[in-house]
């Protein structure tokens, strides 16, 4: 039997669902369509049922997420090597790391690349194509999973093939965007389908195409690999070499090219949640056809979707509406008009504001802060440090801390000294002083920290020791 090896891909940003998604916590990493796990945990539990899935998969995704990754990954049981791109540089480049890694264990399985930002209700119709697939997957094809649109919908990429049923087919072309009339041509034509991004083959067959259509890929990928680093689950390939990469798409790279494109029709609820109107479409509604999570108080609205993260959200009359409340900002749009967040997004980035990359609640290794206050000369975070976890050993050149515990006991290191804070208990931690706060306890301790100085970046920090491989770094 044919072993399938996941490769999921977790390196996107989901700018489109800001404020809720940002670049250091995006869209597949929130439980934004289940409220009890992530979109990456859901897309890892979709193996569950599948005959010879490896037990260890391959997750790639950035160097600023692979402890959230890795975490998510324990919370569901499943044991992964974590890739860490040194930059995005699109899906061929990324897969291609995958694949090179699998080939240099003379296995012969074949792989399965899914993002980890996608929705798929009907399970049992994603793992009948996926049996479908298998076949010419071993046979040497490149299969790709084309959607049956139930709309006309110029979001996505078409991909025309001639049905035959649930059977693979090859594939004709591929097409872009298309505007509305054309979206409607397509879809009355009964030859397009929707393009998922999802694809089955075995690691030697996608190498082969990668040299031979996108060889500047394939050198720069391979010597990446060969240059590799590892830590623990974590494999660090080469900058050097990745960075030099192409940036492109596994369609654009090879299946536009390839005359062993082949391709699965699937049925199964499928989205790629790439807006607010997108999730609107694949939660629960209740009878107005709203959508609401959080503190939220509407009278005749409907159509909406209504998020409240921290603060009482009332709505009167609306319709076709997207509220989203964060303790970082608040969104307001039309359901209709949801696409086009990005652009708020891009005015942002050019004003550097952190809106685009940071939660208020920022998650590290050892727990998460959040940012209670912040003025010029201060800032007030509460961290929260989990059993067990312990913070870098470090040092700040311009700020001064103090630290007061509200719940639970800390575990304080200041110079030489090391010393036990409980409840209703301080200490003060001067410009240079080397300092760490650890919990070898039971429960979670939360601390209330203000920081003083004329400069309060996180960048200020000189980290000594680590226990997750943070030397160095900021992050």
């Amino acid at each position: 039997m044919t072993t399938i090896r996941p490769i999921i891909l977790s390196g996107g940003a989901g700018t489109r669902l800001w404020p809720a998604s940002v670049s250091m916590y995006p869209k597949q990493l929130l439980p934004l369509v289940s409220s009890e796990s992530t979109m990456l945990q859901d897309t890892v539990s979709r193996l569950d049922g599948v005959e010879n899935v490896a037990d260890e998969l391959l997750v790639i995704c950035n160097e600023n997420h692979r402890f959230l990754v890795a975490q998510q990954l324990l919370e569901i049981n499943r044991s992964a090597q974590v890739l860490l791109e040194p930059e995005g540089r699109n899906t061929a480049p990324a897969v291609a790391l995958g694949a090179f890694l699998e080939r240099e264990t003379g296995g012969d399985a074949v792989l399965l690349v899914m993002p980890a930002d996608h929705v798929i209700p009907d399970v049992a119709a994603f793992r009948a194509a996926l049996e479908i697939g298998l076949g010419p997957a071993r046979d040497g094809k490149l299969v790709t999973f084309g959607i049956v649109p139930t709309r006309p919908e110029t979001g996505y990429g078409y991909i025309r093939a001639i049905p035959q049923g649930a059977a693979a087919v090859p594939v004709e072309s591929f097409f872009e965007k298309p505007d509305a009339d054309t979206a409607k041509t397509y879809v009355d034509s009964g030859e397009f389908f929707w393009n998922s991004g999802m694809f089955l083959f075995r690691a030697d067959a996608y190498l082969d195409a990668l040299e031979q259509f996108a060889p500047g890929i394939y050198e720069c990928c391979r010597r990446s690999i060969e240059q590799r680093q590892t830590d623990g689950h974590f494999v660090r390939p080469g900058a050097d070499d990745f960075l030099q990469s192409p940036s492109d798409s596994i369609d654009y790279a090879i299946m536009e090219k390839t005359d062993k494109a082949m391709m699965v029709p699937l049925e199964a609820g499928w989205s790629d949640v790439g807006s607010w109107a997108a999730l609107h479409e694949v939660r629960q509604q209740d009878e107005s056809g709203n959508v609401i999570d959080g503190d939220v108080v509407t009278h005749e609205c409907r159509n909406s979707i209504i998020q409240a993260e921290n603060l009482l959200v009332a709505a009167v009359g609306v319709e076709d509406a997207v509220i989203v409340q964060t303790k970082n900002a608040v969104l307001i749009a039309n359901k209709s008009r949801s696409q086009d967040v990005k652009h708020i997004v891009d005015e942002l980035k050019s004003r550097d504001r952190e809106e685009t990359r940071l939660w208020r609640q920022v998650y590290r290794p050892w727990g998460s802060y959040d940012s209670l206050e912040n003025q010029e000369g201060f800032q007030v975070k509460r961290l929260i440090v989990n059993p067990g976890a312990v913070l870098s050993l470090q040092k700040h050149a311009r700020r001064a801390e103090h630290w007061i515990v509200v719940r639970g006991k800390a575990q304080v290191t200041k110079n030489d000294e090391v010393f036990d804070l409980a409840v209703n208990e301080s200490t003060y931690i001067a410009i240079g002083d080397v300092h760490r706060i650890a919990n070898p306890f039971d429960k979670p301790v939360h601390i209330i920290e203000v920081q003083c100085g004329d400069y309060l970046g996180e960048d200020d920090i000189v980290r000594l020791e680590d226990n997750y491989g943070r030397e160095g770094t900021t992050t």
